[in-house]
């Protein structure tokens, strides 16, 4: 699950991390009102949308006046801004962040994730921050500098001085460095975190640290323990599929093609979409209906993939292991029924109790393909979605 700014920054100022005053504004009076608050003489509003690369898409614009404010405000809210981390058709922008005027000495950037190879976090640097970040990383990775955290011993000084070195700070600096780095883990235990962000981490002009912008992603397997930090989730800023899934225990993920796809177990979805992309396709989805789906779930899974307009064909793939193989052919016959399926249905079914799947799908009177094996559902699938692309 992922925070706006201006709620990662909430957290921050908690674990006495640096932050410029600001106000979320999810009106044009609320902005004016923040902006009057702050005092100064011109602002930052940037948008509160999940994704990145606002400044480019214009999110992030600078307010000389508060006529000027107003006008900003009111054109970005109601809007969907459209960036290269997001969804084609942009995310909502219903809130806003009103900053004063950052006097910036120098940019850095600074994150930690979960580095699953070493089974740790992993504290990530650089003295190039800013918007082109992820180009540094492409072009000049020699620029990023990582160190794991040993979750026994935790952070060491000798890490975080390493840090400061790598980005040319003084003495005084690698010292609220250490402070930072040393409260962001504390966060990042503490919250169940699976990414922080700090992009830019600025040097101010009095010569201390303070995190600009800030981006917190929380594992959803942990929600359960963090009950305060899901009350902030924004339902508006996530796709209505993705969020349907969940609430029926669906592996579900929007993509781009025309072909859906309902298998069971990640790895048998994986190899389905990339079988469906040997043969010309392109697959509309990700989604995992799991080792024990039951009927009501798949039908529920049906009504997912038909929500999609772009949807052409379905391809079934199911393998009877955990589920029976004439189970998922009542749930997906019940499905069809009952959603009102007008594309081609293609099911490749095999293990436990198949034969006796592939006769209820014979005897349905729907108009459901079958498939002899995988290389043939997807060529089926693939004809049926109007051809090679």
């Amino acid at each position: 699950m992922n925070l706006h700014e201006y709620q990662a920054k909430k957290l921050f100022a908690e674990y006495g991390i640096p932050v410029p005053p600001g106000r979320p504004a999810h009106t044009v009076k609320e902005a004016i009102r923040g902006a009057s608050e702050l005092g100064g003489k011109a602002w930052i509003i940037k948008a509160q949308v999940h994704a990145g690369g606002r400044g480019k898409a214009g999110g992030v614009k600078r307010a000389n006046s508060l006529e000027e404010l107003e006008t900003v405000v009111r054109n970005m809210l109601g809007t969907r801004l459209v960036t290269k981390q997001s969804a084609p058709s942009g995310q909502p922008v219903n809130c806003v962040l009103i900053q004063g005027l950052a006097d910036i000495a120098a940019e850095f950037y600074l994150g930690m994730l979960v580095d699953r190879g070493r089974r740790r976090v992993a504290v990530i640097a650089s003295s190039a921050g800013g918007m082109d970040i992820e180009e540094v990383a492409a072009t000049d990775p020699e620029k990023i500098f990582k160190t794991a955290i040993d979750p026994v011993m935790g952070v060491q000084n000798f890490q975080s001085r390493r840090i400061g070195f790598a980005l040319g700070l003084n003495g005084d600096q690698q010292k609220q460095l250490d402070q930072i780095i040393r409260a962001l883990y504390r966060l990042f235990i503490d919250k169940d975190l699976s990414l922080i962000e700090i992009n830019p981490l600025i040097l101010n002009g009095a010569g201390n640290l303070e995190a600009l912008d800030a981006k917190v992603s929380i594992d959803d397997n942990a929600l359960y323990r963090q009950a305060n930090l899901e009350e902030w989730r924004d339902p508006g800023q996530e796709d209505e599929r993705e969020s349907i899934a969940k609430r029926f225990d669906l592996n579900y993920v929007t993509l781009g093609g025309d072909i859906a796809c309902m298998v069971n177990g990640a790895g048998l979805a994986m190899a389905t979409m990339d079988i469906i992309k040997l043969h010309g396709g392109e697959p509309a989805n990700f989604l995992d209906v799991g080792g024990g789906a039951t009927a009501e779930r798949v039908a529920e899974a049906f009504k997912l993939i038909v929500s999609d307009p772009k949807v052409r064909a379905i391809l079934v793939n199911i393998f009877g292991g955990i589920v029976r193989c004439d189970l998922i052919a009542e749930g997906v016959i019940k499905a069809v029924r009952e959603v009102g399926v007008n594309v081609p249905v293609i099911v490749r079914l095999e293990g436990t109790n198949v034969e006796k799947g592939r006769e209820i799908l014979a005897g349905s009177g729907l108009t459901i393909t079958p498939a002899d094996d995988l290389s043939d559902a997807a060529n089926k699938a693939v004809t049926a979605a109007g051809g090679k692309k």
